[in-house]
């Protein structure tokens, strides 16, 4: 079960406040931070949550909030947000991780804590509550993502997860109107019916239910439903559909998301690997180059690695371009800057496709070497397999 947790990852990494029975200025203040957060205001976010805490300390959505708020910022600082990050085993690198902050990480248990508290205290009042038992399902899903992303601990993920499937299946079984909860469910059964065999017969006698379409269609149902989590439901789409390669599908949620967040330089970043993917790269340096221009004048902090990271993926788009000299420009520069291992090997990996394209087999095979070492760190096979191609002929 071990690839279960990336993935869910990134399906709830934004679940932040859901409908909760909160006075009408807690509920404003969260969606207020919850905007901030996805316009990647993430300071402005944890400080808007805490005066929605503080503006009514039974909201467990604040709470909640508040630590979505502060997970994502230790990802932030990690450089795994992107939708790279969960295609494949790169959200799991070999190489240790930097610890969180240790008041980020005391804060983000106190709120999560707190807010399962107050959901199960509802739920003790009252077993038929949907939203209570929604509110527990969130809080310990965030919580399992936090394991799995942050801890590195699976095991303890694996129960939260199947803890959180069974609070959010209750929602549904409680009042079918509630297609939020459908996120979490469709996501963990999208994923269990992806794994291999014995892993799923595992998920199955643990209580996890399959069945690839039903949970697709209940992501897509969420995304389509005017919770507080439809942000969250089409960010797993548009990881989803990258996966399915159902790229036109992933570009409409890009551009939903574009409009409703224009603060967000990532989801420019999104669109233009999701470009890359299929296989059209002048639209994709259309947009990285607009996002570029974005990432340029943003004086906020910036993702670990994030510099490289644009110039990998315009150099790329550039590469397919047929862009020889700008390609290995952008390229040479970003194993310059400081980034993930994936980001570097995945350039020296394009490198040395241009050098073999212009005949230099030499130069080609020593970027080719170093690209493969530098992806396997970060358990990116799929870059390791192309290169190995590249690498045969």
């Amino acid at each position: 079960m071990a690839r279960l947790p990336p993935i869910v990852a990134a399906a709830v990494a934004l679940s932040v406040a859901a409908p909760a029975l909160a006075n009408p200025q807690s509920a404003a203040l969260r969606t207020q931070a919850a905007d901030q957060l996805y316009n990647l205001d993430r300071d402005e976010a944890m400080a808007t949550f805490r005066r929605a805490v503080a503006a009514d300390p039974s909201d467990a959505g604040a709470y909640r909030g508040l630590a979505s708020a502060l997970w994502l910022s230790v990802t932030f600082r990690r450089g795994n947000m992107t939708v790279d990050d969960y295609l494949g085993k790169v959200a799991r690198p070999n190489g240790k991780m930097p610890p969180p902050p240790p008041e980020t990480a005391t804060a983000f248990r106190e709120a999560i804590d707190k807010a399962l508290a107050l959901a199960r205290a509802r739920i003790e009042a009252n077993d038929k509550d949907a939203d209570a038992h929604y509110q527990v399902g969130s809080a310990v899903g965030l919580r399992a993502s936090y394991t799995a992303t942050v801890d590195g601990s699976v095991v303890a993920a694996f129960r939260s997860a199947r803890e959180a499937y069974s609070e959010h299946e209750r929602v549904l079984e409680l009042d079918p109107r509630r297609k939020d909860a459908g996120l979490i469910v469709g996501t963990y059964r999208y994923v269990v019916s992806a794994i291999a065999l014995p892993l799923r017969l595992m998920a199955y006698v643990a209580g996890f239910g399959g069945d690839r379409q039903k949970g697709l269609r209940l992501i897509e149902e969420a995304a389509d439903y005017r919770g507080d989590n439809q942000p969250d439901a089409r960010f797993a789409l548009i990881l989803i559909y990258n996966r399915e390669k159902r790229f036109d599908d992933a570009l409409k949620q890009l551009e939903v998301l574009r409009q409703r967040y224009p603060r967000n330089r990532l989801v420019w970043l999104e669109t233009g690997s999701t470009y890359l993917r299929a296989g059209r790269p002048a639209d994709a340096e259309r947009f990285i180059n607009d996002g570029l221009e974005r990432f340029s004048a943003d004086q906020r902090p910036k993702m670990f690695g994030e510099d490289a990271l644009w110039l990998y993926k315009r150099g790329a788009a550039r590469a397919a371009m047929g862009k020889a000299a700008a390609a290995e420009q952008d390229l040479r520069k970003a194993v310059s800057l400081e980034g993930r291992n994936w980001v570097h090997g995945r350039a020296h990996i394009e490198l040395g496709g241009l050098a073999l394209k212009a005949g230099n087999r030499a130069v080609g095979r020593s970027e080719l070497q170093t690209g493969i070492t530098l992806c396997e760190g970060d358990n990116d096979a799929v870059a390791v397999d192309e290169a190995r191609r590249l690498l045969s002929r």
